[in-house]
């Protein structure tokens, strides 16, 4: 086990205009889970597979355990790499396949069935160790690949999507078998997804990536409940934060005719950056639908049940503002009953709390 550095670390491809991973700076603690989440195209692979060997670093640093890795074959970094393709030898077992690695280092037999056995009872697949990978199901298919790395007995697990070929139902289950395994090891683990839901419930921390560059390195409750930046909250949490570009006029931000309630701290940064127009962003569980009195004029566009609860998605008419990500004017609010609006019907929503982000319009960045 090691700590990982990354220090001003760069990556760019032949003939590419832009570096892949630009300037990257993360310090990951001995022992900690951290994943890498972003779009298509945020570097959060290629900043894997820098650490792993995989691809160069054109410029900076990285380090594990205090030990540069700039110009160290991947074979001498004490990495297991666990990918998104289980790469498992079909006419192996699943013992021969977990302790082929262990095989070619020159581990005596005796030695290499006592680690196989041992990380086959921590997968629960001590009963298939003599079945061949085609008579298993995704998930198991999915703990050998994690077994052929954790029998090596490495510094740094690395692992890049290795739940994408699952379903939804079983991502959920093996996410969570991780997570624990990775705490019951201690093993320092990157994991790369780009499916936010996953980064926030496996993470100890979790790094936001956009363009090759870091966005916010925090836990998960800091970017959820303090985004860096308008990309981040619009990023992180499902449904993603409503945010909308608009004017504040005499201290007063207004969507759709009703004025968002800021609690003390975000009217008084309001009031000092003197902007004549704001990015305001609203959490969906901070919103609902009003039966009567003030609120935000909308016509119902969708709605999302859940059963325990409802998403409704209302078109805005309001020409002064401008939603950030889209070309329509959609807010989205929570409701605890079903069916709680018909498709086109008007309706009226209201804040149920002063949780509001505003960010610089021109920067994108968080005010204060």
């Amino acid at each position: 086990m090691a700590s990982i550095t990354y220090d001003n670390a760069c990556c760019v491809y032949p003939g590419a205009e832009k570096l892949a991973v630009d300037s990257l700076n993360l310090d990951i603690d001995d022992g900690e889970f951290v994943v890498l989440v972003g779009p298509s195209g945020s570097g959060k692979s290629t900043a894997l597979r820098m650490l792993a060997g995989l691809e160069e670093i054109d410029s900076g640093q990285i380090r594990i355990g205090g030990s540069n890795m700039v110009g160290v074959a991947p074979k001498d970094r004490d990495i297991a790499m666990v990918f998104q393709n289980y790469a498992l030898y079909p006419n192996k077992t699943v013992g021969e396949n977990m302790g082929f690695a262990l095989k070619m280092r020159g581990i005596p037999v005796a030695e290499r069935k006592e680690k196989v056995a041992e990380a086959a009872k921590l997968l629960d697949l001590t009963d298939f160790l003599d079945r061949k990978p085609a008579k298993l199901s995704g998930g198991q298919r999915q703990r050998v690949a994690m077994g052929r790395a954790i029998v090596r007995e490495p510094q740094v697990f690395c692992m890049d999507e290795p739940l994408s070929n699952l379903d939804a139902k079983l991502r959920v289950q093996t996410r969570s078998q991780i997570a624990a395994l990775q705490r019951r090891l201690g093993t320092t683990t990157v994991y790369v997804t780009h499916d936010q839901v996953e980064a926030m419930t496996m993470g100890d921390r979790v790094a936001v990536l956009r363009h090759g560059v870091l966005q916010q390195f925090s836990t998960p409750t800091d970017l959820y409940d303090r985004p860096k930046n308008a990309f981040v909250a619009g990023f992180i949490g499902s449904p993603a934060m409503n945010l909308f570009t608009a004017p504040v006029r005499d201290g007063v931000i207004r969507i759709a005719g009703a004025a968002v309630d800021l609690d003390a701290e975000s009217d008084a940064l309001l009031r000092r950056s003197g902007l004549s127009s704001v990015i305001v962003g609203i959490r969906p569980e901070h919103l609902s639908l009003a039966d009567s009195g003030d609120g935000i004029n909308a016509d119902v566009a969708l709605l999302e049940e859940l059963g325990s609860e409802t998403y409704v998605y209302a078109r805005i008419d309001d020409p002064d503002i401008t939603p950030l990500d889209s070309d329509s004017k959609i807010i989205v609010a929570r409701s605890p009953q079903r069916a709680p609006a018909k498709l086109g019907e008007g309706v009226r929503i209201r804040q149920t709390s002063t949780a509001v982000h505003l960010f610089d319009p021109s920067t994108g960045e968080r005010l204060g």
